[in-house]
């Protein structure tokens, strides 16, 4: 029985992605190649931009210049985003006088920033990172801020029962406790990133993944424009899979609490 419950998530899901395929295949005949390739036409653009420079760069150039400007903005973000979300969430004075100032600039869309960010830092590296670092930044100080805020205060209470201290509170307790609400917006803000710098790149690029989706729009081609969003989903499956160990890793208690 555990044997066939373990793999029957699997056969739905293969069973999904067969349904998808094949509803793929039925609009793209209806349609025409024009609006919506095969999926083999879409792997056959994916080969021909790895083997073929675009503005002077193969596919693996555009991949790498997307990777170093998403995982710098995921970065700093962690660095910056998850500490002041903890605190926030923990010293309840502090986040009286934060939060104010942080509920002005949380409604406001990264991509909003894309003007400014230009005017302060060019259309260079610095503003295609500075926007994808908005994104992120955001996600992770509420989710942060949201699993500090919610720990079980049963188990706090205990934990000063027998003699605790703030550091081993929050170290112990509540940082553990907040682990898989930090690693969901860390799942977030990497996604949040993602689209943050096709936004970026499709202002004033000439490398990146985002440049590679304009110039398909631009020569109307879809199958261009196509392969550039499987690149994205397929890096964007790989970075999830890789969370999804880590968070395993370090916090192997999430079953028991889910």
């Amino acid at each position: 029985m555990k044997s066939s419950s373990r793999f029957y998530p699997l056969v739905l899901g293969g069973a999904a992605l067969l349904a998808v395929l094949g509803l793929w295949l039925i609009i793209s005949q209806m349609a025409g190649p024009k609006i919506l390739p095969r999926p083999w036409s879409i792997l056959e653009e994916i080969a021909r931009l790895w083997r073929t420079p675009l503005s002077g760069r193969p596919l693996s150039g555009h991949i790498f210049f997307s990777l170093r400007r998403v995982l710098a903005a995921f970065g700093l973000a962690v660095l910056t985003g998850l500490p002041l979300g903890l605190a926030l969430g923990w010293f309840p004075v502090f986040r009286k006088i934060v939060t104010p100032i942080f509920e002005i600039f949380r409604p406001i869309p990264p991509i909003a920033w894309i003007p400014i960010a230009i005017l302060w830092l060019g259309v260079g590296e610095g503003s295609k990172i500075f926007i994808c670092y908005v994104g992120a930044f955001i996600i992770l100080v509420l989710n942060s801020l949201a699993g500090t805020l919610y720990v079980d205060r049963t188990l706090v209470n205990a934990a000063r029962v027998f003699g605790a201290n703030q550091k081993r509170l929050f170290l112990e307790v509540a940082l553990p406790a907040a682990l898989p609400a930090i690693f969901a917006g860390l799942q977030n803000g990497l996604s949040m990133a993602w689209m943050c710098v096709l936004a970026a790149e499709l202002v004033g690029g000439r490398e990146g993944v985002g440049f590679i989706i304009i110039q398909g729009m631009n020569m109307d081609r879809v199958d261009m424009i196509m392969a550039g969003m499987a690149v994205i989903g397929a890096l964007g499956a790989i970075f999830a899979a890789l969370l999804r160990v880590l968070e395993k890793t370090l916090c192997p208690y999430r079953k028991q609490l889910v």
